[in-house]
């Protein structure tokens, strides 16, 4: 057959292998995804009824290009009648076909985490506690964490150690606030992304007819990304798997980074506990990168306790060894890292598109974004806003929301006076009352005022009737017009589209707002158009689609050249030419809060391995020797992940200063391996004494032969302290200083901005 010819060995025997519990460990660039979707065309080729398969992704995205390669190989009708999909998407479909089991309606709503926080939030004040305890984002964590080990409000409530854990952080009513949330919730008939799977276990472990009948229709079940799954998700598919245990699970135990959303790499580690007679494929050789970096990645991964053994290897080029670059600051860190970029743009002449720099935190972007716009590179930072975010989308989705379900109290409390309609604050608050009083929804007290009184002065309730009329008017209309008819009809209707239109002259913000809903009905229009079928595409199934996209769909896709930025967290399954890793410093990568445990830092040491292997061509490694946090310059050790790597495949540099050029001009001195063990500020043979620098004149570089052992200072953050020791190691010097109400900091003198006293 055609396809088998295109696979390597240990590919092609992985995907013939269709029968039977199957786990294939995938290194990385062995071309998982490839042997995932054979496997399926295979299954179909050999008579398997395309009905029976049940494959789970991680992304929307990921499932769409399986199925239209799947189409290829197979024809596209077999393709469309796999269950194909994310687990919450596959789950939520599930879940509206036996919602009024579980006591929800069809039409539920799916509440992403803005809209979760929100009632969070909500209920926080409606009990009277403090939100600086009980903060909203900490608050969802708990309780999502809580869903995704299936323990339930009240289970949550009559566990001592959970309910100790509460209150030694000080947030004894965190166990109330779930059970009001899960109320809420109910009420409103909606779900969040979590319910997706603490309700499908539900349903399949109180309904035995449920679980046999999903039983015998997911007679094959395969299983993307395993190593990323949660208690849920791995209980369900167990479940399910159980009858047939046609079960292929696909992955690799060295890229499980996601314990922080309820990964559990244990899944992975014990499947052969699990299904004892399983079959085992490695797919161990690269076709991403080359040799060197292939090799550096191995020689830190296998520092891991907990791991499935393999050997990673490729045919690629040796290619060149991965450099390591050291700078004094994290702005210089960012500007010499911009200079190679620009530089390897201009000599190797790619698009902007294949480089990216990879960061540990969010917040280590700064120094790149300042740098890369003084050279006039283009770049883009992803994981910021996503297109379904934005106010005025969410302001129009509420609406749509709306019309499927009026008691979605999230989208009603955005829009019940957007665009303004004088229903104010003060009557939501009092309908939010009569509501909880009642335990009834806020749809319900507004649709009869008469069954459940609220304070509400009469035009108010005149406007609010109007209101109601009119989201009844667009409910009315849910399964009679298509998904764009309808969208278009309440864009107008609702007044949102001439506010904002309003509103354009304003400035190029306001134009963009305009241009941002027509985007969406674009959209909805292609939605209704995609696909053959004859059957009536609602606006109800496209806001199914929209809830349950992933972070990564939700990335609008520019044609424009650009440098990537993004946490190394957010560039899993993606590869770029050029990489830099940056802020390879103790204590941020790995991160201090990662130093409790062993299988802490073992994903710490995963992560580094899944920001090495995203290089193709040339890998960059970086750290600075202080770096400003606080408002304070801090001083930094190399990561141990450097250390990790075998000296063979490393190269060290540090910036050429003593030449007189610019750093921002670039001028490298390529450095043999060594020194890490040391203390940063070592001499290091090329680097210029810092007073000979053109540094900024405000770090009192004059006073620092006055400080001694003993010497009195003062510190624009700390107030007075006093020098308690001193290490002079060539033209980097540090104090320790102990500060009365700080305690001892460790500083460097050349940034400190330390003031001798008299005293």
């Amino acid at each position: 057959m055609s396809y088998l010819e295109e696979l390597n060995e240990s590919q092609r025997i992985a995907v013939e292998n269709i029968f039977g519990p199957t786990m294939v460990i995938a290194g990385a660039g062995s071309g998982k995804t490839r042997v995932l979707t054979y496997r399926i065309a295979h299954m179909l080729q050999n008579d398997v009824d395309p009905f029976n398969i049940l494959s789970l992704t991680f992304t929307n995205k990921a499932a769409k290009e399986m199925s239209e390669r799947i189409g290829k190989i197979c024809g596209g009708q077999d393709a469309k009648n796999i269950t194909m999909g994310t687990f919450h998407s596959v789950f939520a479909k599930i879940l509206r076909y036996n919602a009024d089991r579980i006591g929800f309606p069809t039409n539920f709503t799916i509440y992403d985490t803005q809209d979760s926080k929100s009632l969070i939030k909500d209920i926080i004040k409606e009990n009277n506690l403090d939100d600086k305890t009980y903060k909203a984002s900490n608050v969802f964590g708990r309780i999502s964490a809580a869903k995704n080990n299936l323990v339930s409000p009240e289970a949550y409530a009559s566990n001592d150690d959970i309910q100790s854990e509460d209150k030694m952080s000080k947030r004894p009513e965190i166990g109330r606030i779930y059970r009001v949330y899960a109320n809420r919730c109910q009420k409103a008939g909606a779900m969040d992304f979590d319910d997706l799977l603490y309700f499908t276990n539900i349903l399949l472990r109180d309904f035995p007819d449920v679980l046999h009948y999903y039983q015998q229709k997911f007679r094959f079940i395969l299983v993307d990304e395993y190593q990323d799954t949660n208690y849920a998700q791995y209980l369900i598919v167990k479940k399910i798997a159980a009858a047939y245990e046609n079960i292929c699970v696909v992955g690799d135990d060295a890229q499980s980074i996601y314990s922080f959303r309820g990964a559990n790499i244990k899944n992975i580690l014990n499947f052969r506990q699990d299904y004892p007679d399983f079959k085992l494929f490695k797919l161990e050789q690269n076709y991403r990168s080359t040799k060197n970096i292939v090799e550096a990645a191995n020689s830190v991964i296998k520092k891991n306790k907990d791991q499935i053994n393999k050997k990673v290897w490729t045919d690629n080029n040796v290619g060149n060894k991965i450099n390591v670059v050291r700078t004094l600051t994290d702005n210089e860190e960012g500007r010499v890292i911009s200079t190679k970029i620009f530089d390897l743009k201009q000599s190797v002449s790619p698009t902007y598109n294949d480089f990216a720099i990879l960061y540990r935190t969010n917040k280590q972007s700064r120094s790149f974004e300042e740098s890369l716009r003084k050279l006039n590179i283009p770049y883009k930072i992803y994981g910021g806003i996503s297109f379904y975010q934005r106010k005025e989308i969410k302001d129009l989705l509420s609406y749509f929301r709306l019309a499927a379900n009026p008691r979605d109290e999230e989208a009603l409390k955005r829009v019940i006076n957007y665009p303004k309609r004088a229903i104010g604050k003060t009557s939501i608050e009092n309908i939010i009352i009569s509501a909880n009083k009642h335990g009834v929804s806020m749809w319900d007290v507004i649709n009869d005022f008469q069954m459940y009184p609220a304070d509400i002065n009469m035009p108010t309730k005149a406007r609010i009737y109007e209101f109601v009329t009119m989201i009844n008017s667009f409910g009315s209309e849910i399964n009679k017009l298509d998904a764009f008819t309808l969208a278009e009809q309440i864009t107008k209707s609702s007044g949102i589209f001439k506010e904002l239109n309003d509103e354009k002259t304003k400035g190029p913000e306001e134009v963009e707002r305009v241009q941002n809903i027509e985007e969406l009905l674009a959209g909805i229009q292609e939605f209704v158009k995609s696909d053959d079928d004859e059957e009536l595409k609602t606006l109800a199934d496209f806001m199914i689609d929209v809830a349950l996209l992933t972070d990564t769909d939700q990335e609008k896709t520019e044609d424009r050249n650009h440098v990537s930025l993004m946490t190394i967290h957010a560039s899993k399954g993606l590869e770029f030419p050029h990489v830099y890793v940056v802020g390879l410093e103790e204590n941020l990568f790995p991160s201090q809060m990662a130093l409790n445990t062993r299988s802490e830092l073992e994903e710490e040491r995963r992560l580094f391995y899944v920001a090495v292997t995203r290089a193709m061509h040339t890998c960059t490694l970086s750290y600075a020797g202080s770096r400003f946090t606080w408002g304070q310059s801090v001083m930094c050790e190399p990561s141990r992940f450097i250390d990790e790597i075998d000296a063979q495949y490393l190269e060290f540099e540090t910036p050429n200063r003593g030449n007189g050029r610019s750093l921002m001009g670039g001028g490298f001195e390529t450095k043999i391996r060594g020194g890490l063990n040391k203390p940063l500020n070592s001499p290091a043979p090329s680097l210029t004494p810092i007073n000979q620098l053109n540094t900024n004149s405000n770090r009192n570089v004059a006073n620092n032969d006055k400080i001694m052992v003993g010497t009195n200072v003062l510190h624009e953050r700390f107030g007075k302290g006093k020098v308690t020791k001193l290490e002079h190691n060539g033209s980097d010097q540090k104090a320790v200083i102990f500060f009365p109400h700080h305690g001892s900091k460790t500083m460097l003198l050349s940034f400190a901005k330390l003031k001798v006293l008299d005293e």
